[in-house]
């Protein structure tokens, strides 16, 4: 064999893009990252947040002071955080709440709401 035929075999051969072993490697990252977050979820034991048909109230670390509210209604989430701040202003008694002995709290609504004297 000459020179020439070793060349001319090298320049012949299919060039690969360096670049392209990277888009495999970010579709693999994808894959796992959505994976991870499916996991995640039912870890949790809320599959309901993925479900678009249910609402859901969850409550965190209830009667804290870092108390947090989350709502889904439809696949719009909202998060209220408990606040120390006192509010004020006009409203309506809608109802009220009783603690139980074991703990839990009922919320009896009432029939008519009277109006808030002013103060």
């Amino acid at each position: 064999m000459d020179k020439n035929h070793r060349y001319r075999n090298l320049l012949q051969s299919p060039d690969e893009d360096p670049i392209s072993s990277v888009a495999n490697l970010f579709d693999i990252a994808m894959v796992f990252a959505v994976a991870l977050i499916l996991a995640m979820f039912t870890a949790l034991s809320v599959p309901e947040l993925l479900d678009s048909n249910t609402d859901v109230t969850i409550i965190k670390n209830a009667g804290k002071a870092n108390m947090e509210i989350v709502m889904k209604k439809g696949v719009k989430i909202d998060r209220y955080r408990v606040s120390s701040e006192e509010i004020g202003g006009n409203g309506q008694r809608l109802g009220v709440a009783y603690r139980l002995p074991n703990g839990e709290i009922v919320y009896v609504p009432e029939k008519s709401a009277p109006e808030i004297p002013k103060d």
